[in-house]
């Protein structure tokens, strides 16, 4: 007879959408916080893989220019977007920052993935009524688009006393080093929606 058990479900699929910070920028291959995740995955058994399409230097609009062919092509569960940070340094407008990440979130959701926004703040030369515009927007667009927020995925890492010792010679893109605490800052946040049942 044939056996009645339930096939096993289907592995997750992960989509990473982000810039240098998640590109491994500088880095040893498979020393970045999403290769790193990826292996998290793996020594938990976990039942799903990581598809990383960051591109070093990308913006939100490139990120939502590429969205739709990434979607399409990978039909991911969840999608993690980390940007923003590069709109800022090229002074883009927060208004169109914002507008993006929202975009590339409903984009997300109707493709049927759950989204994680993992948040930015600057550094605080860029001004304190700035700074706090940015960072407030990754939380905005999370509020609005129902999705998941890593208030500040550099939490530990620029926030510290002498943060330098964390980066770069940059002091843009963080040492391997810090890329565990970036893991750290993004998985409790992560993990419960790899582990909710499937609809």
């Amino acid at each position: 007879m044939p056996s009645s058990a339930p096939a096993a479900p289907s592995p997750r699929k992960i989509l990473v959408v982000g810039d240098s910070l998640s590109a491994e920028y500088g880095l040893v291959r498979g020393s970045g916080w999403v290769a790193l995740l990826d292996q998290r995955i793996a020594r938990d058994r976990i039942g799903a893989s990581v598809v990383n399409a960051s591109i070093s230097g990308d913006t939100t609009s490139g990120g939502l220019a590429r969205l739709p062919t990434l979607l399409r092509e990978h039909r991911p569960d969840l999608v993690l977007l980390e940007l923003g940070g590069n709109d800022a340094l090229r002074g883009l407008p927060l208004t169109m920052t914002r507008a993006n990440l929202a975009e590339m979130a409903k984009l997300s959701k109707q493709a049927h993935a759950k989204v994680v926004i993992l948040g930015m703040q600057l550094p605080p030369n860029y001004g304190r009524a700035y700074g706090e515009r940015f960072a407030g927007l990754f939380a905005d667009v999370a509020h609005s688009e129902g999705a998941a927020l890593v208030p500040f995925m550099l939490k530990g890492v620029a926030d510290i006393p002498q943060a330098e010792a964390m980066f770069q010679p940059d002091r843009i893109h963080p040492l391997a080093k810090a890329h565990p605490t970036i893991l750290a800052n993004v998985w409790p946040v992560l993990e419960p929606l790899l582990k909710a049942p499937v609809r």
